[in-house]
């Protein structure tokens, strides 16, 4: 007899259906699985007949064939299980056919029948359309937030079983599954720290205008402490982006918010020994998602980034470009999203600085130390900022500063200012609208003609300096919406342009565009 179940699989962050076909004949008894499964999959042959046996059911002794279509693309992963047995059991009619009709199957079994979650169950869901699908219990949240049909869930093959036999009705553990737990924890307050104004000047401006920065400056300066804040500077995640979050998120087998769908702006700060494939997604059994898609929508942290192999950092410029993560396989192709901002803090050179007077490195040192990061990863920072360590009557100053809901609606009223006007973030804006929508005077293009022609600024960094000063100007326009008591959000929406970007604006953005270390010395050579 045969049967053809459905199910799925996770490459990358995206679920792609499959189809479990087979077939039960009599002859010799044995076990034969086709369709390029990897050694996890095939394994499922043994927890599968163990589940089977362990629920009081028959394992069939007789030939089974199993094909998992398409037979062309690599499967992997046990996530298959559930399908895999069931298929079996509908071929041998111990499930009638009629029973599972409409149905897809998603989980890994148990040697004693038990029904496990697997990692990516909401791609894998959401690649199923509009079937009903079943899953295990502690796979709701995932299962709920990409499902187009109705989530069954169960805990077990042999419940399984007696609700397809009509044993029994669906059980309802969908309410102790979705349990909301605690609040998460509150992201860490600007109001924190003291002092800094420059640097707290560079976060908003960052936030607003989606600009990746690198803090520089001395051990204990606050690169740390103001990278962590950003986060809590952004607005919620789109429904696009929130959406993409939690399908790269359940695809690496990150645990889900309560409710499921990641709407806080993620936050990644990987440590500095971190691989390739960890950081831009790959690896040698499949393709997983790698750490600059984990922060999809959010913020990517790089603390003591000159500590990163070289090699690894070269593998971001591609992502920040694009918004993607492109990892090819010899038997996979993925494409990953990866919409982050970068934020990247380094001493200022081996020996870390400090006071004046105290470095001990020599030039070659710190020409050598800065050189850790390609020019070209350098030039894609619109914000370079060196960070000092505050001053004495700052630091033990008990009045707070700004408090980071305080500056987020700043944020907030400047990203919608610009979305109205070019319907993306600043930092997104190319040649032709550039010129449309940040249009510079001569005296700003004289400014920039003299930087272009000392050598410290490319192609690359003309543009980014203008985009840079568009979001210094929508926040002059915010803050004077703001100062006339119109609230700081007025405006935003309606399609104003903003004030127009002047020779301070640019001044600014070339001053918060400052170089670091070998750079500067090797300029000023």
């Amino acid at each position: 007899m045969f049967a053809s179940i459905p199910s799925a699989v996770v490459v990358g962050a995206e679920g792609r259906p499959v189809s479990v076909d087979v077939h039960v004949a009599g002859g010799l008894p044995g076990f034969t699985m086709v369709g390029l499964p990897d050694t996890s999959v095939r394994e499922s042959r043994d927890r599968g007949r163990a589940a089977v046996e362990s629920s009081g059911l028959t394992w069939p002794g007789k030939k089974i064939t199993v094909n998992l279509a398409p037979s062309g693309q690599r499967k992997k992963g046990a996530g298959l299980d559930l399908a895999i047995a069931v298929a079996v059991l509908v071929a041998d009619q111990q499930i009638p056919r009629e029973a599972v009709a409409g149905l897809a199957f998603v989980g890994e079994l148990g040697l004693d029948g038990s029904l496990r979650p697997v990692p990516g169950v909401a791609p894998m869901v959401g690649a199923l359309g509009d079937l009903d699908v079943v899953v295990p219990v502690e796979s709701a949240l995932e299962a709920h937030v990409a499902a187009g049909g109705a989530v069954r869930l169960v805990q077990h093959l042999a419940e399984l079983v007696a609700v397809l036999t009509g044993a029994m009705p669906w059980p309802d553990h969908d309410d102790a599954a979705r349990a909301v737990p605690a609040d998460p924890l509150p992201l860490p307050d600007l109001a924190d720290v003291h002092g800094q104004p420059l640097a707290r000047q560079v976060l908003e401006l960052s936030a607003a205008g989606g600009h990746h920065t690198l803090l520089v400056g001395p051990p204990g300066a606050g690169k740390t402490m103001l990278a962590s804040r950003l986060a809590g500077l952004l607005p919620p995640l789109s429904k696009r982006q929130a959406i993409e979050a939690t399908m790269v998120h359940s695809a690496a087998g990150v645990p889900l918010p309560p409710g499921g769908l990641i709407q806080r702006p993620p936050y990644r700060a990987p440590h500095h020994s971190i691989s390739m494939p960890a950081l831009v997604g790959g690896g040698s059994h499949g393709v997983r998602p790698g750490d600059v898609s984990l922060a999809h929508g959010g913020v990517l942290f790089l603390d003591e980034v000159a500590e990163f192999s070289p090699s690894v950092l070269d593998g971001l410029r591609q992502p920040l470009e694009s918004g993607v993560s492109i990892v090819d396989r010899s038997e996979s192709h993925a494409v990953l999203p990866a919409e982050f901002l970068l934020v990247a803090a380094m001493n200022p050179c081996p020996c870390g600085g400090g006071a004046p007077g105290d470095c001990v490195c020599g030039d070659a040192a710190i020409h050598r130390y800065a050189r850790r990061m390609s020019g070209p990863l350098l030039d894609r920072f619109d914000l370079r900022v060196n960070v000092h360590r505050p001053a004495v009557d700052e630091l033990l100053d008990a009045q707070p500063g700004e408090s980071s809901a305080a500056v987020a609606v700043r944020v907030a009223a400047a990203r919608d200012l610009a979305l109205a006007r070019q319907g993306g973030l600043n930092r997104s804006l190319k040649g032709h609208e550039l010129d449309e929508f940040a249009a510079i005077d001569g005296a700003a293009k004289a400014v920039l003609r003299a930087e272009i022609e000392r050598g410290r600024l490319s192609a690359r960094g003309y543009h980014r300096i203008r985009r840079v000063a568009r979001t210094i100007a929508d926040l002059r326009t915010v803050a004077g919406t703001a100062s006339v008591g119109a609230g700081a959000g007025a405006g935003a929406g309606s399609g104003d342009p903003g004030e127009a970007i002047t020779v301070a604006d640019v001044e600014m953005a070339l001053h918060l565009r400052a170089r670091i270390g070998g750079e500067a010395r090797g300029r000023a050579a």
